[in-house]
């Protein structure tokens, strides 16, 4: 299977200085010489509790983070190197669904604007092509026309993800980094979320990097899986392997911690 993305010795270092009188200063490595690669038409899932480098990873890979060292390739070109146009024609094809539903979308646009803002931004179309890309889209995430004429405030949790989701494909990008794309949400609700982004792959032939603590949604929509703790990667391989098989004790502590789990009871 092509790979698509290959990152290789990812890392990244914070400083915090602490105290008054006496200053001390100390180092977190968000990421510790990290190396993956992404296949294409596939989902790779990154798993791991709150601050074991998951959004650092997702961020940097599209340069919202710069990188203290290591590569980036993406369709054979180096995203740390690239600037300019080539940075923005290349994160074109690499777009982000985001966390936070209420956040993400400006509570001032409605809905069509902020559809027509990364056309707008990338040159993508006139304005008739750009009303029918968008409107294709915003039905395709199971919206309606006179959504796009309301504002973010208007929907619920959920269809605010759908929002975000169709805003991320606009441009018909290779592959969509999710960052928690379902955290925020009702469990019903993420079950729908997650049914529609698999439609969506299915349809465009997308690539998902899939970031999450939640090991019970990786089972249903990831191909690998990459564990992290503390900025490493600790344990990666086939998703239904690494169910089946877990090599790594802290892996198995995350299973075992799944409600319903029946490791949790041996």
């Amino acid at each position: 299977m092509e790979i698509l993305l290959e990152a290789k010795n990812l890392s990244k270092e914070y400083f915090k200085t602490t105290g008054f009188f006496s200053r001390t200063r100390t180092s977190i490595k968000a990421l510790d010489n990290i190396s993956l690669n992404i296949k294409k038409g596939s989902t790779l899932a990154v798993v791991g509790e709150s601050g074991s480098g998951k959004s650092t990873l997702a961020k940097s890979l599209i340069r919202l983070i710069e990188l203290d060292k290591g590569s980036i390739i993406f369709k054979d070109r180096n995203m740390r190197k690239i600037k300019g146009d080539d940075l923005k024609n290349t994160r074109k094809n690499i777009q982000m669904i985001f966390q936070d539903p209420y956040a993400s979308l400006n509570p001032r646009m409605k809905i069509i604007k902020i559809m027509e803002e990364p056309l707008q931004i990338h040159g993508v179309g006139d304005s008739i092509t750009k009303y029918s890309q968008i409107l294709s889209m915003i039905k395709r995430v199971g919206l309606v026309e006179e959504d796009l004429s309301k504002y973010p405030h208007q929907f619920s949790g959920g269809q605010r993800q759908r929002i975000g989701i169709a805003r991320a494909l606009i441009l018909e990008p290779e592959l969509v980094i999710c960052d928690e794309p379902v955290s925020a949400l009702d469990v019903s609700v993420q079950a729908q979320i997650i049914q529609l982004l698999k439609s969506l792959q299915k349809e465009f032939g997308l690539t998902y990097l899939f970031i999450t603590h939640d090991l019970r949604i990786v089972r249903h929509i990831a191909n690998e899986v990459i564990v992290m703790k503390d900025g490493k990667l600790i344990e990666q391989g086939k998703t239904d392997i690494i169910f089946r098989k877990p090599k790594n004790k802290y892996t198995k502590e995350l299973l075992s911690s799944i409600p319903g789990n029946l490791s949790k009871r041996k």
